[in-house]
């Protein structure tokens, strides 16, 4: 079977797994699940990919690329100027990658040890550093905690809500969790 016999069916194989993976996790989701959603063979899947692992890193690729872009813009600015462009930052990427960050809050502790995801556990302490306002204290860490986990489950909670100002009253949200003035 040659790759142009059936075009598209990388790009089906892959929109399969990340319904799969958002729905059920990672570790939930067999190679079997997916093809079966596909409507082909495991051996025509495992053709187009080495595994599940491969499906996952590409499906995430995207992401992970813009959190290192976000990762390097924080790295520059100073500790008062960070808080803020960390919040909106973050908000950005978590709204443009909803669906990613919900298969990748689903399984994360077994996900970031994974060779494919090298770095991505690094750039989160440096977020989470960013939202913290690079504070040792608790009070402030805790703060960013609560950012770094609530932003994602607000946006997957939030259902429709895109269009109706969802980006500005997250922004707000965060802000004033981290104790910075929200406009």
């Amino acid at each position: 079977m040659s790759r142009s016999a059936r075009p598209g069916t990388r790009r089906e194989i892959l929109e399969a797994a990340a319904g799969l993976f958002a729905a059920g996790g990672f570790r939930g989701t067999s190679l079997q699940d997916i093809a079966t959603a596909v409507g082909c063979s495991k051996a025509a899947l495992l053709y187009h990919f080495d595994g599940k692992d491969t499906i996952l890193s590409e499906l995430l690729a995207p992401a992970v690329a813009a959190f290192r872009e976000l990762d390097a813009r924080l790295a520059v600015l100073d500790d008062r100027a960070v808080r803020l462009a960390a919040v909106e930052g973050f908000v950005d990427l978590v709204l443009r990658f909803r669906r990613e960050v919900v298969i990748l809050y689903h399984d994360i502790q077994d996900l970031l040890r994974s060779m494919a995801f090298a770095g991505v556990q690094e750039m989160t302490d440096r977020l989470l550093d960013a939202l913290a306002g690079r504070s040792p204290e608790p009070e402030a860490r805790t703060a960013a905690l609560l950012v770094l986990g609530g932003v994602p489950a607000a946006c997957a909670a939030s259902g429709g809500l895109e269009g109706s100002g969802i980006r500005g009253d997250l922004v707000r949200s965060a802000a004033r969790a981290l104790g910075l003035p929200a406009d």
